[in-house]
This record gives C-alpha cells, sequence and structure tokens, in this order.
C-alpha cells in the first residue's frame, strides 16, 4: 500500500505522529508539502520573514527526508486538490496529516475528506500540533475550557501521549518527483531583512542550548524586556519544526521550569478554543457591546511607533524591524490600542499577523482578545499603564534605547515619560492620548447604561 503523508504545522521528522502512523502501515510513503497559494499569495504577501522562515524550515525537512532515504515532495496549488491530485497520481489509498485547530484547517480538512471520498481514499489525522490533544480535555458540561486555571490543573494531570521516534527509513514510490522548493523572491517583494534559521536541528539547537541556561529562571526574567532571554522557540513551534511534546518533555526535566510548561499549557488552551469556536479567530470571543473608535490617524500612529509612549512604541518598533515582541510588550501594546485609544483588536491583531514570524491563529487572535476583554480574561476590565509598565519592566530604559534611537540619552527617571521640551528637542511625539482621560473614558463606557467602546 502507498501513502501520503501530509506537512503542514509539523515540519518535522522526530515526534510526527502522522508522519509515522503512513511509514508503518506503507509499502511506500509521499510526504507532501502543498504551498497554498491561498495562503502564501493572498494572506502572506510581503511577509517577507514568515516566508523566509517558512522556505528555510522546509529544505531542513527535506534534508532530514534525504538522511532517511527519501525527500520532500512539494507542490503548489489549490491545498485539497493539489493533495488528491498527488495521491492519486501516486496509486495512494491513505492520507495522513496532523490535526489543526482553525476554522481554515477545519475548512480545507472537510474539503479534502469529500473529494477524497470519492477517489476511495482514506483520510486520517493525527495528534501532534499540541502537547494534549485539543478535543482531549473537556469541562463536565462538555464544549471546551473557556477559563485558563481549570483547564491547566487538568492538563498537568493529563497523560501525554510517548513521543514518537523518527522513522528509520522513507522508502517513496519510484514514480514520483520531488518538485522544488521555491526561492523567497518567488513568494514576495520586499526587503528581506533577517530571521532565525528555520527547521528541526536550529530548534532543537535552541531548545537545547536556552534550557539548559535559561529556562530555570524564565519566571524571573520572562518580563525583563531590555535582558531578551526569552527563549525565541515560538516560530518553530508555529510550523512544527519542534514538537510541542518534545518541548514540554525536555522542561520537565529541568528545575524551575513550571512556568515555562505554563506558557506551553497556554497555548494549548487557545488551540482546544479555537478549535471548539473557530469563529473566535476573527470574532469576539464574549461580545461586550463594545462600538470602536473610527480613528486612522491614532491606529496609524500605533502601527508606526509614534504614540508618544516610549514602551509601546518601542515594541512596535521592534516588530516591524525583527518580526518579533516579548511577550510583555505585546501586552502592553494590546492593551494600549484597544483600551486607551478604543480601537478593534482585530486591526492590532491583524498587523502582528503581518509581521511577526511566530504569528499563530490561536494564540494571537486570542491574546488579543484576552488583552482587549472580548476574550478569556475574568477580569475584562484591566487596564495597563504603559508609563508605569515601562518603568516596571524596563527600569533602566535599555529597552527604549535600544529602539527608539532618539531618546537614548535620557536617563532612566525620564526615558518612560519625557518632559515636553526633550521631546520636541528629540522629534519624539506628544502622546496621542492621555492615560487618565483615556481610563476615565473606558470606565464610563464599561458602566451600565454608559456607551461601550
Amino acid at each position: 500500500m502507498i501513502s501520503v503523508m501530509v506537512f503542514t504545522r509539523d515540519l518535522r521528522v522526530t515526534d510526527n505522529p502522522a508522519l509515522a502512523a503512513a511509514v508503518a502501515g506503507s509499502a511506500a510513503v509521499v510526504p507532501l508539502f502543498v504551498i497554498d497559494d491561498e495562503i502564501v499569495m493572498t494572506r502572506f504577501a510581503g511577509h517577507v520573514r514568515r516566508l523566509g522562515f517558512l522556505l528555510d524550515s522546509l529544505k531542513a525537512l527535506d534534508e532530514s527526508l534525504r538522511g532517511l532515504g527519501g525527500y520532500l515532495v512539494v507542490r503548489r496549488g489549490p491545498w485539497p486538490d493539489t493533495v488528491l491530485d498527488v495521491a492519486s497520481s501516486a496509486g495512494a489509498a491513505e492520507i495522513h496529516l496532523s490535526a489543526d485547530v482553525s476554522g481554515y484547517a477545519a475548512r480545507r480538512l472537510a474539503r479534502l475528506r469529500s473529494i477524497a471520498a470519492s477517489a476511495r481514499i482514506a483520510v486520517m489525522t493525527h495528534p501532534g500540533v499540541t502537547v494534549v490533544d485539543p478535543g482531549g480535555l473537556r469541562p463536565s458540561g462538555g464544549g471546551a475550557y473557556r477559563v485558563f486555571t481549570p483547564y491547566y490543573r487538568r492538563w498537568l494531570a493529563a497523560d501525554w501521549r510517548p513521543a514518537v521516534p523518527a522513522p528509520s527509513r522513507v522508502r517513496l514510490p519510484g514514480s514520483i518527483l520531488a518538485g522544488r522548493i521555491p526561492d523567497l523572491g518567488e513568494l514576495c517583494r520586499g526587503p528581506a531583512g533577517a530571521w532565525a534559521a528555520g527547521g528541526e536541528s536550529a530548534g532543537m539547537k535552541r531548545l537545547r542550548r536556552w534550557s539548559a541556561t535559561e529556562a530555570g529562571s524564565y519566571a524571573a526574567t520572562r518580563d525583563d524586556l531590555a535582558a531578551d532571554r526569552t527563549s525565541r522557540l515560538s516560530p518553530y513551534l508555529r510550523l512544527g519544526c519542534v514538537s510541542p511534546l518534545s518541548v514540554a518533555a525536555e522542561l520537565a526535566t529541568r528545575p524551575g521550569t513550571d512556568a515555562v510548561v505554563r506558557q506551553l499549557a497556554w497555548r494549548d488552551f487557545f488551540s482546544q478554543l479555537l478549535a471548539a469556536c473557530p469563529r473566535a479567530g476573527w470574532a469576539d470571543f464574549r461580545k461586550r457591546g463594545d462600538i470602536w473608535a473610527d480613528d486612522p490617524g491614532a491606529f496609524q500612529a500605533w502601527q508606526a511607533g509614534q504614540t508618544g509612549y516610549p514602551v509601546v512604541d518601542a515594541g512596535l518598533r521592534q516588530l516591524t524591524t525583527e518580526g518579533f515582541m516579548p511577550g510583555r510588550a505585546r501586552m502592553i501594546a494590546a492593551s494600549f490600542l484597544t483600551k486607551h485609544l478604543g480601537v478593534d483588536w482585530r486591526l492590532g491583531a491583524a498587523h502582528f499577523l503581518e509581521h511577526l514570524v511566530d504569528g499563530d491563529i490561536a494564540c494571537n487572535q486570542l491574546n488579543w482578545q484576552w488583552a482587549a476583554g472580548t476574550g478569556t480574561d475574568t477580569r475584562p476590565g484591566r487596564m495597563l499603564n504603559p508609563t508605569l509598565q515601562g518603568r516596571k519592566h524596563d527600569p533602566a530604559g535599555d529597552y527604549v534605547r535600544r529602539w527608539i534611537p532618539e531618546l537614548a540619552h535620557l536617563p532612566a527617571a525620564l526615558i518612560h515619560d519625557p518632559p515636553p521640551k526633550d521631546r520636541r528637542a528629540a522629534g519624539y511625539p506628544d502622546p496621542v492620548t492621555d492615560h487618565r482621560s483615556a481610563v476615565t473614558a473606558y470606565r464610563a463606557a464599561r458602566q451600565p447604561g454608559g456607551q461601550a467602546r
């Protein structure tokens, strides 16, 4: 029997249950990746770093498969139809892939199942995108967990599936040509910038180095913006270059890593929530009657890192320069846009997805909803003071100096709230809104009878 293994967000050979199942049950396997133009050319057009990291990861996957005696088959076109075309050409009886959680993934899987059934080809899904299967933990009333803490208790007590070793050999049918991984310039235009090398080997090296040196102090250092001591594993997790289960298992052996493992639980929590409620990707998870401000100028100032609040602006400038922001900076920026400026969270979430190399639909969208007060936060009215956040998490001002060079000469006492004369001298803008006024307006909107925004 011949099978097709369709790689999606699991670009690795180790602990890949879908690949292991395809190899174990077949005489030959077609390892396939489809460059889906609906994603690459429409949703990610111009997203240079994201596409560069993807292409790196595909090349690394091809190298891994060649080391096992196979190679990666690359095709380009509409995903369901292209997968079926390859399966039919190979004479495959089965198609294997990892189960995913987004509405888009669910729709294209449904389409594949429909057309594959007509061709009498079975479609089988497997775990691998999360630590715990998204449907594996359910509250007593059914559905999905909507509050993190009870989910986390169940997640910690759950039996994790055993990790699956890489196949010893991958044998392809002789009639299938490899195809070609395209160059970056074929998929997008724009300045290339730089990004970390993608792929399983690079991801595992980063994991082992970071877990041995930094993971134990993560709880104390994760919000230190200037220190930049976070793992930066998130792009590898987004594309499955490293297995989330392998990351959790690696970290569980290290003392003091509870806070890191908790972040993996948050990732699983948002994944199970999106799987159960796909509309939460772009619709309010909890409707609170918000009427968002129509203020293009304020939104553009936020995008450009010109809000006049240094810690907000530093994070947004890092985003467009590196394709990355620390988690604390993301939270500050999201809270400011939605609660100080009253701008729709969907605009901010789209801007993040445009630039973040690690832009994951479940984590990005539901973290934005958490910050906006429309998601799973049990205190939806919380509002972060950006000046106090800067002083707390960048006390020496080094993060701001790194990303806002016009303020680099200011001492720590002034850098998070520069006096007007220093702003003018540096060419740095006045605040786009006053914090106290924004708090008053937001609280009034949240009162019974107030106009929500």
